[in-house]
């Protein structure tokens, strides 16, 4: 599963359907590349976790 949540927590995008071993960046490739799939506004950026990959508009926390 990915979910997408604003700040204040509310769910903005939900993608159910793939097994947990799957890798992150597999589960995000998929979502961005659907029709109507996850769109990130322009100027903005999704905060993800260290199972990703830096890519546009989806930013990694260093690791250090």
């Amino acid at each position: 599963m990915l979910g997408v949540s604003t700040p204040d927590m509310h769910f903005v995008y939900i993608l159910l359907g793939w097994e947990g071993s799957i890798a992150d960046g597999r589960v995000i490739r998929d979502a961005i590349s659907r029709r109507h799939g996850l769109k990130v506004p322009h100027g903005c950026y999704y905060l993800v976790d260290v199972g990703y990959t830096n890519c546009e508009r989806f930013l990694v926390p260093f690791r250090g």
